[in-house]
């Protein structure tokens, strides 16, 4: 080997180290989000694992993730240690965060160095009788990113959960050789954890009613018989695994007591959600526009009006028609309260009201609102954003752009000989196709990135802040990877490709930004297939 080749080779060794401690801090950020400890810990954690990749960084001469790494830093020192962080902070540590997402997830125009795949830090574990099933099943969930361990034994299971506990596990029924073991190995196992782990189960035999209450019981989500193939499987190991992380729900909170407000406020981000507070009622409009709160919190009465002539107003205008709405008031005569939701409210807390009755009362409606907006905006085949979302999504990422004077792109994929898959392994494969292309591009994009449906085989997609060569590396990059992904049809296994246009805005309007991504996607149909082609500006 040369010495320009062991250079190269260590290079990228020493990229792949700092990209793995990028992703640790990504990883910290996430809990900081979701909550999911003592604040004084997590600061510690995000501290830690920022000061090492700063170290890193600057050993192996990434700037911009020390750089990132630096500001992450700043904005900790700013953070009290006995709370969760101010408005401000919190602010600081998104945009840091935000910069080193980039770093991450993206080359430069700059840089020829190949991105390291990135797995998830928390393992998927496998434990069936069938050995090669358990390796076929690594191979196709390291494509989606997952990594994934198979074990022979319930005690080497047993181990690795103490080591590391697992996103979820496939487990055989029978693993272990008798009736019904691994179940057993589960409930032995369940028992180490607060919160249980998903399994997903298997079994050759259609299991009594027994079986299945016992499987259901240790915290089994899924039991399949007879056994699927590894798409099926890694659909739903994708549906029970973080990489699903729910997004905190956005509230916004009308109380004309300052106090009130500020307890509310507490109480809301100590659940991981995210609050906006306003005490003035003729702020509500500003309020609504800027922060797009999925819940709204009202107090019924404030000088100058009250919550329900407040509810009234919000109602009026069709993009929040649908939020759910929840007054809190001292009022206790039943009647003037079902009075009060029939003018638009949705449910009515009584103060002083219990945090814990609050925040459940939220995520019942929050749960519920999300569900009948992914009903109108999303795709019901692959969850992806439907065409006239994804459209409005793309006048939405114009206008930030133009305000910003951030570039933007727009692609267009479209799957190679797709009627060809239908025809010949049937229309059940290749919708599994479309989905295995969905959650491909989940996987891999950013998560400011929106992707769509746009129809049959095709797919949008929408890069805020992405320079056209890096959105044209970044996409070629996924065209490699899904090409050789292998798609099970039975007993048989096959390759499907993609072709794909990439047009960089260029202060247009959408419709026109559009087309000539669309004309970029036939320029790759036209050159054979199976490439990116980078249209004209």
């Amino acid at each position: 080997m040369s010495d320009a080749s062991q250079k190269e080779k260590l290079r990228q060794h020493f990229a792949r180290r700092v990209t793995t401690q990028a992703r640790v801090v990504l990883d910290t950020w996430q809990k900081i989000n979701s909550n999911s400890g003592s604040f004084p810990a997590l600061r510690e954690e995000l501290l830690g694992a920022s000061e090492k990749l700063v170290r890193y960084a600057q050993r192996f001469e990434m700037a911009d993730h020390a750089e990132a790494g630096n500001k992450i830093l700043t904005a900790v020192n700013n953070w009290s240690a006995d709370a969760a962080p101010n408005d401000t902070t919190e602010l600081q540590l998104q945009d840091a965060i935000d910069a080193l997402a980039r770093s991450t997830q993206r080359r430069t125009d700059q840089s020829d160095t190949e991105t390291p795949h990135q797995f998830r830090r928390t393992p998927v574990y496998i434990a069936l009788t069938n050995s090669e099933m358990a390796n076929r099943l690594i191979r196709q969930l390291e494509f989606f990113g997952f990594r994934a361990a198979a074990f022979d034994s319930a005690q080497e299971l047993s181990e690795a959960c103490a080591l590391h506990k697992p996103e979820t596990i496939l487990m055989d029924v029978n693993f272990g050789g008798g009736p019904n073991t691994g179940i057993a190995t589960i409930e032995q196992l369940q028992e180490r954890h607060d919160t249980p782990v998903p399994i997903i189960f298997m079994s050759d035999e259609d299991g009594t009613i027994e079986t299945r209450l016992r499987a259901s019981r240790c915290g089994g989500e899924e039991f399949f018989y007879p056994a699927v193939d590894p798409g099926q499987l890694i659909e739903k190991i994708e549906t029970y695994t973080h990489g699903n992380t729910v997004e905190p729900y956005r509230v916004l909170v009308l109380d004309d007591s300052r106090a009130q407000a500020k307890f509310m406020e507490t109480v809301l981000k100590k659940a991981g959600m995210t609050a906006h507070i306003i005490t003035d009622p003729m702020e509500i409009i500003h309020a609504l526009d800027t922060f797009s709160p999925e819940i709204i919190i009202l107090d019924m009465y404030m000088p100058g009006c009250t919550g329900m002539e407040i509810a009234r107003v919000i109602r009026q205008q069709d993009r929040f028609h649908s939020v759910p709405i929840i007054y809190l008031s001292g009022e206790e005569d039943v009647t003037k309260q079902l009075h009060a939701m029939s003018l638009g409210g949705d449910d009515f807390l009584t103060k002083p009201v219990d945090p814990k009755h609050l925040i459940a009362t939220l995520h019942n409606r929050g749960r519920r609102a999300r569900s009948l907006l992914a009903l109108m905006i999303r795709d019901s085949l692959t969850g992806l954003y439907n065409h006239t979302h994804t459209l409005y999504l793309l006048d939405q990422e114009i206008v930030r752009a133009r305000q910003k004077n951030q570039p933007l792109c727009f692609a267009m994929i479209d799957i190679d000989y797709f009627k060809k898959v239908n025809d010949t392994y049937g229309h059940p494969i290749g919708d599994r196709v479309i989905r295995s292309l969905s959650m491909f591009l989940k996987q891999r994009l950013r998560k400011t990135d929106h992707i769509g449906r746009f129809g049959g085989e095709e797919f949008a997609i929408i890069l805020p802040n992405t320079r056209p060569s890096d959105a044209r590396n970044v996409l070629n990059e996924i065209r490699e990877r899904f090409g050789e992904l292998q798609q099970p049809a039975g007993d048989r296994e096959f390759n499907v490709t993609f072709s794909c246009g990439v047009a960089s805005w260029v202060n247009e309007p959408s419709h026109t930004l559009c087309e000539r991504a669309d004309r970029a996607l036939y320029a790759s149909k036209d050159h054979g297939r199976n490439c990116v082609t980078l249209a004209d500006s």
